[in-house]
């Protein structure tokens, strides 16, 4: 059971994070609602949309910005222990500075597992709502892109004509077994193209072998054509990169049918090790904070630590960033994208923690 000095640590710890979080979560709002106001400016919507979308994309965004809410967190917990010289009095009554960050770390670690399960799913949620009505309004609502069990199915309008266009699985710059349907404006069938491989690197396709059927007659061209398009591999990769609309469910879904087509799930893998390793992550950085606190001079002012928090925030979301883009590029494997910059922290925090409780 936990004792009356140990609940109060808790308490005031969550207290501080439930604080800067809403903090933060308005910071998002202000920030989002201007760029959201600029989107719908030319659209005869309701004058509350802007809003509410605005609202629907927060969670989202700020479940991204949690490691650094829990870095913040914990200077200001300690900044208050200083201050009210109350880390003395946890002294007095047997509490060493190392139980104290004990404390704190498997305080991070559950309030991570809630934002994972709980948090991450409702907000991805939410994130989906937002993009789904944004697309409703956007200039690209013509063009949809899914991903199933029986392969990668596009569609696209040119000149007025709608394209379907269904492939088995994409194959480095090429779309692999490929049929193309193109209707005219009422929906009729004009001709049908199905070709074993097209080149997919710019927006005009190139085919090649193709059979059309047009009007019940099939014919074989000539080696290759030209095909007009709004999709290149650039295109249909950005179609595909807004996976934190997605849930756990979705996104483990998602990963198996891009295994299936033959298209790269580096990303949805480094997202997923990058939820998992979250807890670790937010208590990791807890500790970090911690550890920086007790070696700090305890007559900084308070805007010293919100700058000194920011600096240490961009230094380590850049660290993450940089190995998290080598491995979605391939450069390096999925799982050492996280674990390199994870084991750094890791191994700067263990060094810290030596003679602790002399501080």
């Amino acid at each position: 059971m936990f004792k009356t000095y140990e609940k109060y640590i808790v308490k005031s710890f969550i207290s501080k994070f439930i604080l800067i979080s809403l903090i933060f979560l308005c910071l998002v709002i202000i920030l989002s609602v201007l760029e959201e106001i600029s989107f719908f400016k030319n659209s005869d919507v309701n004058l509350f949309l802007p809003y509410v979308i605005t609202l629907l994309g927060a969670p989202i965004t700020l479940f991204e910005i949690f490691p650094f809410i829990f870095l913040i967190s914990t200077q200001f917990l300690f900044y208050d222990f200083f201050k009210k010289d109350e880390l003395n009095l946890l002294k007095t009554n047997g509490l060493s500075n190392f139980h104290i960050i004990k404390i704190l770390f498997f305080s991070s670690f559950l309030i991570g597992i809630f934002t994972i399960f709980i948090f991450y799913n409702a907000a991805s949620k939410l994130k989906f709502f937002y993009t789904d009505i944004k697309n409703n309004y956007s200039k690209d609502n013509k063009y949809l892109a899914v991903v199933n069990d029986s392969g990668l199915w596009l569609k696209d309008e040119i000149k007025n004509n709608t394209l379907i266009v269904k492939a088995n699985y994409i194959e480095g710059d090429y779309l692999i077994d490929v049929i193309i349907n193109e209707f005219d404006k009422n929906f009729n069938l004009i001709n049908t193209i199905q070709s074993k491989k097209i080149d997919i690197k710019q927006k005009k396709w190139l085919i090649n072998n193709p059979s059309i059927t047009k009007k019940n007659i099939t014919l074989s061209e000539k080696e290759k054509i030209y095909y007009q398009t709004n999709f290149d591999k650039d295109k249909i990769n950005s179609l595909f990169s807004n996976i934190s609309t997605l849930n756990l469910i979705e996104l483990f879904n998602l990963k198996k049918d891009f295994e299936k087509l033959g298209y790269s799930s580096n990303e949805i893998e480094i997202h997923l090790l990058n939820l998992f390793s979250t807890p670790f992550l937010y208590s990791i950085l807890t500790i970090l904070s911690a550890i920086i606190m007790f070696n700090m001079s305890r007559n900084r002012s308070l805007f010293f630590h919100i700058i000194f928090g920011i600096l240490m925030s961009v230094i380590i979301y850049y660290i993450n960033f940089v190995f998290n883009s080598l491995g979605n590029n391939g450069k390096i494997p999925a799982i050492a994208s996280i674990l390199i910059p994870l084991l750094c922290i890791s191994i700067i925090t263990i060094a810290g923690l030596v003679k602790i409780n002399e501080k």
